[in-house]
């Protein structure tokens, strides 16, 4: 640990707004680029402040007591950075000012304010989301225990180099079970989850200064993958004999139907299928995820498919269309289905949702913003990561560009 800093104290005279002949006294602290400030409270004439050297002009008993006071201050503030250094404390501008403020520097902590997060949005998010959120804190536990020997620490305790070190920890993070090492864009999810409960703890007051202002994500342009039509047909053509590896098919090809996530799709319900505009069935649901309504019409493999499971007695005793299934246990029979039918792409049920994108509605002639309504999304920009246009439909428009020509 670094126990020598460049540590700093200068006092400085910040002019009103409205008499710019008088000006508040502040107690500048540095240490390395960082700083804090601290209003003495005490007002002082512009004119009679020697800047260069923070103190006041003239050798007047009035002076020489206010400039003996300023280097009580100095000395109050250097015990203050000492205190620190001896504590084997973080050694930030913030904390020698909490600490010569006699302010609780112990008041609020980082797991206390990640507890009050997850515990106040519980009811807020989605399940899928708080869920991430209790592995990001699993994270900072580990990145604590780790970096500091301590089970918490306080807020003002983290700064730029918190976030830095939190990443290249996260970088360097060795599963402890068969998942996968993190990857950029996930170590950038968890980084963006923590900014949110740091942003919660400035709007709370718990913080000063947000350590996240300076630092930049990097996401990574990821190619989504997606199912081609022969892929498609081979899941849906193949014959499987054991029940809970066809149920799974049918719920995952639903999906490559209507663009469902998961969660919407398991947990879709009768009440949600009825007549549209055009007179046939329609999905009206609302997205778990963003809380927004969808309005799908159905095609003819998926009504086929919903057909066949709403009266399921698992699907009736739930009064749902599907019967439950863990989406865990859903995505490693899905593994199992895509070992069956020769398939080597990594078979995820939100790999239907890019399918339906991309295979089954932007290759096939809808409009992208027509795309963007039925998947939910606030954002167009959000349907462009989904879906791609795939050399098919590239090719088709060439063709039909070619004939125009001629």
């Amino acid at each position: 640990m670094k126990t020598t800093h460049t540590f700093g104290i200068q006092f400085i005279l910040r002019p009103g707004k409205k008499d710019k002949s008088k000006g508040i006294i502040y107690a500048r602290i540095t240490v390395e680029t960082r700083r804090a400030e601290i209003s003495l409270k005490k007002t002082m004439a512009v004119d009679d402040w020697n800047n260069n050297r923070g103190i006041v002009k003239g050798s007047s008993l009035e002076a020489k007591k206010f400039n003996s006071y300023l280097e009580q201050i100095r000395a109050q503030l250097t015990d203050a950075y000492r205190e620190l250094q001896i504590s084997k404390q973080q050694i930030t501008p913030e904390n020698i000012k909490a600490l010569y403020l006699g302010d609780s520097f112990d008041d609020h902590s980082l797991i206390e304010l990640t507890d009050y997060h997850n515990e106040t949005q519980k009811s807020v998010l989605a399940p899928g989301t708080m869920k991430n959120y209790y592995t990001t804190q699993k994270y900072i536990r580990r990145f604590l225990k780790r970096n500091f020997k301590a089970s918490d620490i306080y807020l003002v305790q983290i700064n730029f180099k918190f976030i830095s070190d939190f990443e290249f920890f996260l970088r360097n993070q060795k599963p402890l079970d068969h998942q996968k090492p993190l990857g950029n864009n996930g170590i950038m999810k968890h980084l963006e989850r923590f900014r949110k409960i740091i942003n919660l703890g400035q709007k709370l007051g718990w913080i000063n200064q947000n350590p996240f202002e300076s630092y930049r994500f990097r996401f990574i342009k990821n190619d989504r993958g997606f199912l081609t039509d022969k892929e498609l047909s081979s899941i849906e053509n193949k014959v499987f004999n054991i029940e809970r590896l066809k149920t799974v098919r049918d719920v995952f090809v639903f999906g490559c139907y209507t663009g469902l996530s998961y969660i919407d799709a398991i947990n879709l319900s009768p009440d949600e299928i009825s007549l549209g505009i055009d007179g046939q069935y329609w999905i009206f649901s609302d997205r778990q995820k963003t809380n927004t309504k969808v309005k799908i019409p159905l095609l003819p493999k998926a009504l086929k498919i919903l057909n066949e499971y709403k009266k399921h007695p698992k699907s009736v005793n739930r009064n749902k269309i599907f019967p439950l299934i863990s989406n865990q246990k859903l995505n490693g029979y899905l593994k199992e289905i895509a070992d069956i039918c020769g398939i080597k792409k990594n078979l995820t049920f939100h790999l239907a949702r890019h399918t339906f994108a991309t295979t089954i509605t932007i290759s096939n002639g809808v409009p992208i913003e027509t795309v963007s309504k039925m998947l939910g999304h606030t954002s167009l920009q959000t349907t462009q990561i989904y879906a791609r246009i795939v050399d098919k439909k590239i090719s088709e428009d060439m063709n039909r560009l070619k004939a125009m020509l001629k």
